[in-house]
């Protein structure tokens, strides 16, 4: 199975369009385009993530002018996107089909394939307890990373193919949720990964 973008080149910079943020403030926050071919036999629905792995670990380096947050710095996953239950017979998302502008609060209902379901993204955390953007981050929320850091973010869009047409996770779910539902279940996964940061 093969995934690609029309939105970034593999391994390339991904455009501010796609991104939640950029240099002086919030960014397009479309999602970016995807097509997949080369499915195997039996696949009855597929499940989607973004996740970027170069999230810092220390929270008090965030955002500061007087400091870079260092490259070798301890690193987690950060996590963009997580829709599931993605028909079978689906190949395509659009650009701008599932997210397009910045929500405050999350988007309640995010638009999708029929028949989807989005899980949260790691914004509500991220946001807890801000009185303007707090709440639950549903579905697709871009590339945010701090300005000050000195690695280059990656962001992998990982497909898998399963052989069940729905995955038994929590009606409140996250991609942990997934990573455990699609065990046993995966047909083929495949990823495609783009770059960005805010650093000059």
């Amino acid at each position: 199975m093969r995934i690609r973008s029309q939105s970034f080149d593999a391994g390339q910079p991904i455009p501010a369009e796609f991104a939640m943020g950029r240099p002086d403030g919030f960014a397009g926050n479309r999602n970016p385009h995807l097509a997949w071919d080369d499915v195997p036999a039996g696949t009855r629905s597929f499940a989607l993530l973004c996740i970027d792995p170069d999230a810092p670990t220390v929270a008090e380096t965030v955002g500061r002018e007087d400091m870079e947050i260092p490259h070798d710095q301890p690193r987690a996953d950060f996590v963009h996107w997580t829709m599931i239950d993605i028909p079978a017979e689906v190949r395509e998302i659009a650009a701008g089909s599932c997210s397009d502008g910045v929500t405050a609060r999350g988007k309640a209902s995010p638009p999708g394939p029929a028949g989807v379901r989005q899980g949260l993204n790691d914004y509500t955390g991220w946001f807890a307890g801000d009185a303007q953007m707090g709440g639950d981050y549903l579905g697709y929320d871009g590339p945010y990373p701090p300005f000050n850091d000195q690695r280059v973010h990656r962001y992998f869009f990982k497909l898998y193919a399963l052989d069940v047409a729905s995955l038994d996770v929590p009606a409140r779910f996250t991609a942990a949720d997934v990573q455990r539902a699609v065990r046993g279940h995966t047909l083929a996964e495949a990823d495609v990964h783009g770059t960005y940061s805010l650093k000059a």
